[in-house]
């Protein structure tokens, strides 16, 4: 038996230490945490200073029995999860469920599993840092409180089955905030006027130095233009510099990667740990922008052989976040000369812009030269006016140019402009004024929600992943794809002294994977607002990272902090459930034009719907329909409601059998008799036709006789089937295993029946 056993948090991690470290050595994953909090109730005794109640994981139990069995035989236990409060709490999560009290235990780090790295860690050890241990520990027992106090409360107050969190519930606010500033924008048409001027030796493509507010402004500046000697009036051409942007941290990682390779957060940080975990990148968690002196020289040593000295520039960076304590370095390669690596598609991309940013950030600025021509001419200040860039020297520029998140903003450089002489006359090739309109502000994506919730100092690297990926499972906010609409806009062309005006059409409005709340995500938020404001308040979230930080390096008991926030938090809990009414995000659309009853959407226990009427007012039994994917309780309109009353639709017969339209809890669908079809994403039941019904219906009898192995005249509820994991017997609403030693096609009625028999039906069990 090895004398030294060494325990990582995944396999893949054990793999590559493993064959850095003797034979002395024996390198096991515990797959993560080995216990958490009991899942069972609040598992935190209040009365007790907040102690909480820990238990190994049914799926690690097996884990932790085979760890214990190589802890006993082993005469040193090397704790080597990762550096930052979670790898430590789930060090001390091992110290404590494996009873390494009795064994010689130590707890080693490294910034990213290389050779010599491990071997100095391996030369360094130190003790478990209880100070980061409570820091997690506190995060952990808050965040269980806040949810399992404030979750009852929703579903007592808005709708059953919903939850909260103490960052998820501030990230869907910053979500539903900015779709009510998009709601209440006005957009505003202006004129944007750009003019080609020749010249002896080339074309000046230039704008004009202001936005005109309408279509007259714009014809008269044209009408202007055309009786207009322009001449140029200044050339002012001055050098400037581009300075390369820091190593990534986990927040600009994510940013850059899903503007350059269109990466989800959460892919991106699986697929930095499959770097990680292979020895090719330093630790993906971090908001540090450090360089360790050993990556700034073998960064330079790399430059200089590749591009020459003088593209080298050594640069130190410094972390701007007062809390940023979660690693040493800023994300980079573990060897500079590595410029490629051979994995998937996703890991070579990832790679090469971790490369490539990190190569970047210690080379020479990028020199330029800023080249800006004044028209002149007209009889007002205002102007056009020609600019461009000529790169003198690239620096940086020849590896990296780094993204703007700005839809307007372009990364490129802008282009040479032809040579031009003071008072040089120029005549108009064309002058165009087209009209636009002013923008609401975007909807986030991952990467700029990630941005946001960083700059105000909401969430740790380690959390804005889970926290993305939590408000969409929870049904807060979805990924909404508008196709956008179409928007007319005027556009006029002055060209050879004849202005001549069209009118063109854009799309606009038009979305894809941005972030919008859902009607449950704003009536949730609107309702926590109004109850909970210092849980939902920016600061207060902010404080309480910060307070993390400051238990983290010692300077607070996490058991201060959790008194501190607990008591006003849970009177506020008390006190909302007693006087607070149930929040439904009810909104009059007006009255039925028939029956003159009233008609709201509201949120119902299954979602979004519309109501008419109101049985405690009129005495008659209310209507109820939900609302289709598309639409929203907050945009509906009155017509569109009451269209959504005359589903189910008869569409016609079929062999005596009525085909029916019709929405249900689990969407839009046809149904034929007793089979059901659903109707596909961006079909609507309200208009879907006749033919276009049994096409679907035809398509899923096709699609069922050729999954049918078997059917018994005698009894027709009982088919044999073949499945997505092989063939299976199916008796009305069951389904059962066939045995491995029995060929489908062979078997009688009887035997399937005894099959059945045999294997019994499953109990529902309801969710309570």
């Amino acid at each position: 038996m090895a004398k030294n056993l060494v325990i990582v948090e995944s396999p893949a991690k054990a793999k590559t230490i493993e064959g850095y470290l003797g034979k002395d050595f024996v390198v096991k994953s515990s797959f993560g945490h080995v216990r958490d909090l009991a899942k069972k109730g609040l598992a935190i005794d209040l009365e007790n200073n907040f102690l909480p109640n820990y238990e190994v994981s049914s799926d690690k139990k097996q884990v932790v029995s085979e760890l214990k069995k190589l802890a006993k035989d082993a005469e040193v236990v090397w704790l080597a999860t990762d550096e930052d409060r979670e790898g430590e709490a789930i060090s001390w999560h091992l110290y404590e469920t494996l009873d390494l009290k009795k064994k010689d235990t130590k707890r080693i780090t490294f910034n990213e599993i290389t050779k010599s790295a491990i071997l100095k860690a391996i030369e360094n050890p130190r003790k478990i840092n209880k100070e980061l241990v409570d820091a997690q520990q506190a995060r952990r027992v808050l965040d269980r409180i806040v949810g399992f106090e404030l979750s009852p409360v929703l579903w007592k107050k808005v709708r059953p089955s919903l939850s909260a969190g103490r960052v998820q519930s501030v990230a869907v606010r910053l979500i539903v905030e900015r779709e009510k500033e998009i709601d209440a924008f006005n957009s505003n048409p202006f004129f944007r006027v750009n003019g080609q001027f020749k010249s002896a030796k080339g074309v000046l493509k230039t704008e004009f130095s202001k936005q005109l507010e309408n279509e007259k402004e714009a014809e008269n500046l044209l009408e202007a233009c055309k009786t207009t000697d322009f001449f140029v009036d200044d050339i002012q051409t001055k050098p400037a510099t581009r300075t390369p942007a820091a190593p990534f941290t986990t927040s600009t990682l994510q940013q850059e990667a899903s503007l350059k390779l269109g990466f989800s957060v959460t892919k991106t940080m699986s697929v930095a740990q499959r770097l990680y975990e292979s020895g090719l990148i330093t630790y993906m968690r971090t908001d540090s922008v450090n360089l360790s002196q050993t990556a700034i020289s073998a960064a330079k040593d790399a430059i200089e052989k590749n591009y020459g000295p003088n593209y080298s520039k050594i640069r130190k960076y410094t972390t701007k976040s007062a809390g940023a304590q979660e690693a040493h370095e800023a994300i980079r390669p573990t060897d500079f000369n590595r410029s490629e690596i051979d994995g998937d598609r996703d890991e070579e991309r990832l790679y090469d812009l971790i490369w490539k940013r990190g190569i970047a950030s210690q080379m020479a600025d990028a020199q330029l030269e800023r080249t800006t021509i004044k028209i002149g001419g007209l009889k007002t200040q205002d102007h056009f006016a020609a600019k461009g860039e000529v790169i003198k020297f690239d620096g940086f520029l020849k590896v990296y140019i780094e993204s703007s998140s700005d839809e307007n903003e372009d990364d490129d450089i802008e282009g040479l402009l032809p040579a031009v002489e003071l008072n040089e006359k120029l005549s108009v090739d064309s002058i165009t004024a087209v009209e636009r309109f002013t923008r609401p502000p975007a909807r986030y994506v991952e990467a700029s929600l990630v941005k946001k919730l960083e700059e105000l100092g909401i969430g740790r690297p380690s959390t804005y992943a889970p926290t993305i990926s939590t408000i969409q499972k929870r049904g807060y906010v979805e990924k909404k794809e508008r196709e956008g609409a179409l928007r007319n806009y005027v556009s006029l062309t002055l060209k050879k002294d004849t202005i001549s005006k069209e009118i063109k059409s854009e799309t606009t409005g038009r979305d894809k994977n941005k972030l919008s709340p859902t009607d449950i995500g704003i009536v949730v938020t609107d309702f926590l607002n109004t109850h909970f404001e210092r849980i939902m308040d920016y600061n207060f979230t902010a404080k309480v990272e910060a307070e993390f930080d400051e238990i983290a390096s010692g300077k607070i008991e996490w058991t201060k902090m959790m008194h501190t926030f607990y008591s006003p938090f849970h009177e506020n809990v008390e006190s909302t459930l007693e006087n607070s009414d149930r929040a439904t995000g009810e909104r009059e659309l007006g009255v039925h034009p028939s029956s003159r009853r009233k008609v709201i959407a509201r949120i119902g226990r299954f979602g979004p719907m519309i109501q008419i009427g109101d049985e405690k007012a009129d005495g008659e039994k209310a209507l109820f329909a939900s609302l289709q994917p598309s639409q929203s309780i907050g945009s509906i309109t009155l017509e569109e409601a009451l269209e959504l009353f005359k589903l189910p639709r008869v569409l016609g017969n079929l062999d005596g059998l009525e085909v029916k339209a019709n929405t249900g809890r689990f969407g839009p669908y046809i149904q034929v008799g007793k089979t059901f079809v659903s109707i596909p994403k961006g079909e609507d039941p309200i208009s879907i036709s006749f033919d276009r019904a049994l096409e679907l219906y035809i398509e899923k009898q096709t699609a069922a006789a050729n999954n049918l192995i078997k059917s018994f005249d005698e009894r027709e509820d009982v088919q044999l089937l073949n499945g997505k994991y092989g063939a299976y017997l199916k008796i009305g609403k069951n389904n059962f295993k066939l045995p491995k030693d029995k060929r489908p096609e062979e078997l009688t009625l009887a035997e399937c029946l005894e099959i059945a028999e045999n294997q019994g039906t499953k109990k529902s069990t309801k969710r309570k």
